[in-house]
């Protein structure tokens, strides 16, 4: 069931993970971006990926549940979005805070998502790899909130380029596991020839 929704959407996560690498990369190579830049960047970051996990997390078949730690990460996402862009005046500071209370509380759903499908495949350590980056991510913010901008973009880059290889490593893995090739039901499980 859960497993069936993450198939028939691996292209989302794809492109979850495209965006995240995409804001990763332009915030190394432009590393002399305004604040108001990075405020604007991250909060239309914040809405691509919170639009995508919600799209996620509802689109089903009537017979599948819709699952809950996908629609909180994305409700979280979003309303991260929505305040960045509300306000871009606000501090560096304020910014520095909902960027590491967003990645923390995404992050620790997403270790949640893989821990529910540890039963259900067997390629789940990068969803649970990309939950603990984000974890760090937003504790080392939280705790040096008076570095300097040009650091918080490095670090924002850094993280989102690392989540977005992580989740398209699972899409990809989800899309060879939903392949209508015979893969023993079970995403990366390892066939023995018949005896």
């Amino acid at each position: 069931m859960v497993l069936s929704v993450l198939h028939a959407n691996w292209w989302v996560l794809a492109l979850r993970g495209l965006a995240a690498v995409l804001f990763g990369l332009l915030t190394f190579l432009l590393p002399g971006l305004t604040l108001l830049v990075l405020v604007t960047w991250f909060g239309i970051y914040c809405l691509v990926n919170g639009l995508l996990t919600l799209l996620t997390a509802f689109r089903r078949n009537r017979s599948q549940p819709r699952w809950w730690a996908l629609a909180l990460e994305g409700v979280a996402s979003l309303l991260a979005g929505i305040a960045t862009l509300a306000w871009p005046g606000i501090t560096w500071v304020v910014l520095l805070a909902l960027a590491a209370l967003w990645a923390i509380v995404t992050g620790g759903l997403q270790v949640a998502t893989a821990i529910r499908l540890r039963q259900q495949i067997t390629g789940e350590w990068a969803l649970i790899v990309s939950g603990l980056l984000s974890i760090i991510f937003g504790v080392l913010l939280w705790l040096a909130p008076l570095t300097g901008t040009l650091v918080l973009s490095w670090w924002l880059g850094a993280y989102a380029f690392a989540f977005g290889i992580m989740l398209s490593v699972l899409a990809f893995r989800l899309r060879r596991a939903a392949s209508p090739a015979p893969r023993g039901g079970q995403l990366g499980a390892q066939h023995s020839p018949a005896t």
